[in-house]
């Protein structure tokens, strides 16, 4: 039976947006494993052995039930170009297995990271959600690989919105943020410019 994982990001002590990950999770148990009852990510969390300084990204391996918990250091990885690179591939759950990924990834050439277009669709990075800036707002794809929980707060909070973005739509814009659970929205942005085809 394949494996998901739920990252979550443990800041001094803190799971952050733990609601949004507990959605997430439980959605993904019944959807895929027709499983009813719920899991409170919360409870099972504050039941581990963690540390309550520095950063850490929490890993919650499983499927029909937690697997494994673990706490990994998380040093914040600097991307500061993206290699466009098309691919027809199915991430619409977070699983485990990233061996499609990991090798569209080496398409990346002297990139940093890749941004990957589907049916002519912006979705992704290799482990992040992505918006562009217009000099108003914050537009996100409408068809992501994976709808990561910092994209569904940032969502709810209406400070990025929803686009059915197209290639061709990059040069509408200027920068673009690149986040994910443990990314904070602003904490890496790009100059478009820096995107290459």
């Amino acid at each position: 039976m394949f494996r998901l994982v739920e990252t979550i990001k443990l800041n001094d002590g803190v799971f952050e947006n733990i609601d949004i990950h507990n959605e997430r999770f439980n959605n993904s148990r019944k959807t895929l494993f027709g499983v009813e009852n719920s899991i409170d990510l919360n409870e099972i969390l504050h039941s581990c052995e963690y540390n309550k300084t520095g950063l850490y990204k929490c890993r919650v391996v499983y499927n029909k039930e937690i697997i494994k918990v673990e706490f990994v250091p998380y040093v914040l990885k600097q991307i500061k170009s993206l290699k466009v690179v098309r691919a027809e591939i199915d991430y619409s759950y977070k699983y485990e297995d990233r061996s499609d990924i990991n090798k569209l990834l080496e398409l990346r050439g002297s990139c940093d990271d890749i941004l990957i277009v589907k049916n002519d669709r912006l979705t992704d990075t290799t482990a992040a959600n992505i918006a562009f800036f217009d000099d108003d707002r914050w537009y996100t794809p409408l068809y992501p690989l994976l709808k990561g929980t910092e994209r569904e707060k940032l969502l709810r909070e209406r400070k990025i919105f929803e686009e059915d973005l197209r290639l061709d739509d990059l040069k509408r814009f200027h920068k673009a943020a690149i986040f994910s659970t443990m990314v904070n929205f602003g904490e890496i942005i790009i100059p478009v410019s820096n995107i290459v085809y």
